[in-house]
């Protein structure tokens, strides 16, 4: 008997549905007819015709059972943001005038249709991807797929509402300013806003090219992390692509520091309905052991400000000067009255504002020595569609207030669901933190989202809960044993996070060692001291993954008498560790048997 396409187009229930022998034919019918349902003219400027889909369909069906297996994204259906390129399709970022047909895909494209999923089309946008509204487009306003009074948020509108509203597994959208969060954050879904250069940009028409990343929408962060692994990595053909790892998200830490921003930098543009589900928010957070500790957020409101009332707009202008000067007339009259202004701006205000982007850039490191993540509001105000038509300008600024930063710093970003407002408006937390730190911020996440009870985007479907992950250190890293203040939350955590390290799990060691509270100080130092079976305690600590060359610059810090050596944990690996001599346990105290240093600290 044929199995049915299931309820939820979340990418576990379909993989299991295809395992149990769903045919892809039958899913692309079930997206036909939820296009139809859903009955938003605004949402798709460009699709493959029904025989391309039907062909699609029935190759993916021709492949055998066992074969899928090297197709992590098998039958999964998505939409693209239409300025990304999907050969055969018109790529218009929402301007008729500027529409051509591209030969080839894009490079994230290409990786996803080569990985097995199924391309349903091109979806809308603010022009040209200049806006964090999504109401800037000829061709209408998607609508909001949980509240239609709601702008859909942009520019990445109507790849943010397809997923919302059940059509598509995940989305493809843009991120320069926001785009990759906001919509997510008025949509109910995940936005995953990967590290600059960690998802390439070959094939997408530019909106800041020195900025610009591909973001991912999903009903949970397991299904974004899935795409983000599929299509993520160096390009050689995109100039702006790094090699960044990618990593793989392990176990969420027992403790995080998570920095907030004080009273004085919390903008809610009168919505008191988010200020309050902000507020509940931070008490969940810290509800679940987590440090929350107000920094100072002017550094980044500041470099924020300076996304569009700096020179950068004018990066703007550069991707599309010869169409815009050639048919101006062509563009959105909002979208117009942001660019063309950039004719005006110079050199010398180009490097005037890197240099204050410079400075601003380094006040917020002192930041990351003291929290692991940010936390802040993905949507400043649920803004409507009628405000956003009353004052286009000013709205769409405030919705940029805690967005515009990120990628001008080079930082990555998640956006999740959590909770409802009590006007039953989806209300959403955005985490940043330093580059390459996409799985760090993917497993403390998917723990928020997957706790929030919240439904699937629109769809009213439950949120399946995340799978146990097991601890892993990300491919290339050096697992590290730290018992003392490096743990997460003490206060000496931020010289491995600075230098890159990512949590990996809580442990203990082998019952072969003793702990002891060294003499001198402040601080108070601890030492980890190997004795021999039978004469030891099982140590408590947990395991940080560093690169080779964060580890490097850790050890000229390390004073005697302690060191790094080889420490035996309780299921028998072995990882490097901090160790003491055991000339440094003179007038030391032995806190071996009180569960360890946390525990001493509290004591």
């Amino acid at each position: 008997m044929p199995k049915a396409v299931p309820a939820s187009f979340d990418i576990a229930s379909l993989a299991t549905a295809y395992a149990e022998g769903l045919d892809p034919n039958d899913l692309v019918a079930a997206v036909e007819a939820r296009i139809a349902a859903h009955n938003d003219p605004a949402l798709f400027l460009a699709r493959p015709t029904g025989a391309a889909l039907a062909a699609r369909a029935a190759a993916l069906a021709a492949i055998p059972q066992a074969a899928r297996a090297g197709l992590p994204l098998f039958g999964i259906p998505f939409v693209v943001k239409d300025n990304i390129d999907v050969a055969g399709l018109p790529t218009t970022a929402a301007c008729p005038d500027f529409a051509y047909l591209p030969q080839a895909s894009a490079t994230v494209v290409a990786r996803l249709e080569a990985a097995g999923a199924i391309m349903l089309g091109k979806v809308n946008l603010d022009q040209f991807a200049t806006g964090l509204v999504g109401v800037r487009s000829p061709y209408g306003v998607p609508r909001n797929a949980f509240d239609p009074v709601l702008i859909p948020g942009g520019s990445s509108s109507g790849s943010a509402t397809a997923v919302a509203a059940g059509i598509a597994s995940f989305s493809l959208g843009t991120d320069t300013a926001g785009s990759g969060r906001v919509p997510a954050g008025l949509n109910n879904l995940v936005g995953l806003k990967p590290t600059p250069g960690l998802t390439s940009t070959h094939g997408v028409v530019p909106a800041c090219r020195s900025l610009d990343c591909v973001s991912i929408f999903g009903l949970t962060v397991d299904d974004a992390w899935a795409v983000l692994t599929v299509m993520g990595g160096y390009d050689p053909a995109d100039a702006f692509s790094r090699p960044i790892p990618i990593g793989t998200p392990g176990a969420a830490p027992a403790r995080v520091r998570i920095g907030i921003p004080g009273p004085a930098h919390r903008h809610f543009f009168g919505d008191t309905a988010g200020e309050a589900a902000f507020a509940a928010a931070l008490d969940g957070l810290a509800a679940r052991g987590w440090d929350l500790i107000e920094v100072d957020f002017e550094p980044f409101l500041a470099a924020a400000r300076l996304l569009y009332e700096g020179p950068w707009v004018a990066e703007r202008y550069a991707a599309i000067e010869a169409f815009i000067t050639a048919k101006p007339d062509a563009l959105h009259p909002v979208t117009r009255a942001i660019i063309e202004p950039a004719r005006g701006r110079s050199a010398v205000e180009a490097f005037k504002a890197s240099y204050r982007l410079a400075d601003l850039r380094r006040q917020s490191e002192a930041v990351w020595g003291r929290v692991d993540a940010l936390v802040m509001p993905t949507v400043t105000r649920a803004w409507t569609v009628a405000e956003v038509t009353a004052d286009p300008i000013a709205t769409n600024s405030a919705l940029g207030t805690y967005t515009n930063f990120v990628n001008l710093f080079g930082l990555s970003a998640l956006a999740v669901p959590e909770r409802l407002r009590s006007d039953g408006r989806p209300s959403g937390l955005t985490f940043v933190a330093p580059g390459g730190r996409d799985a760090w911020l993917a497993a403390i996440g998917r723990r928020v989202e997957g706790e929030s009870g919240l439904p699937l985007g629109a769809t009213g479907l439950p949120r399946p809960l995340p799978a146990p992950l097991a601890p892993m250190a990300p491919e290339g890293t050096v697992p590290v044993l730290v018992v003392g203040a490096h743990m997460s939350g003490l206060p000496l955590n931020g010289e491995l996070v600075s230098r890159g390290g990512s949590f990996v799990a809580a442990v203990r060691t082998e019952r072969s060692y003793r702990l002891h509270a060294l003499a001198g100080g402040p601080p108070e130092r601890p030492g980890l001291v190997r004795v021999g079976d039978g004469a030891g305690f099982a140590i408590p600590g947990e395991v940080w993954a560093l690169p080779p060359e964060g580890l490097g610059s850790l050890l000229p810090l390390i004073p005697e008498p302690l060191c790094i050596g080889t420490v035996r944990l309780e299921d028998g690996s072995t990882v490097k560790g901090f160790l003491c001599e055991r000339e440094g346990l003179e007038g030391a105290l032995d806190i071996s048997g009180i569960g360890g240093w946390r525990a001493h600290l509290a004591r």
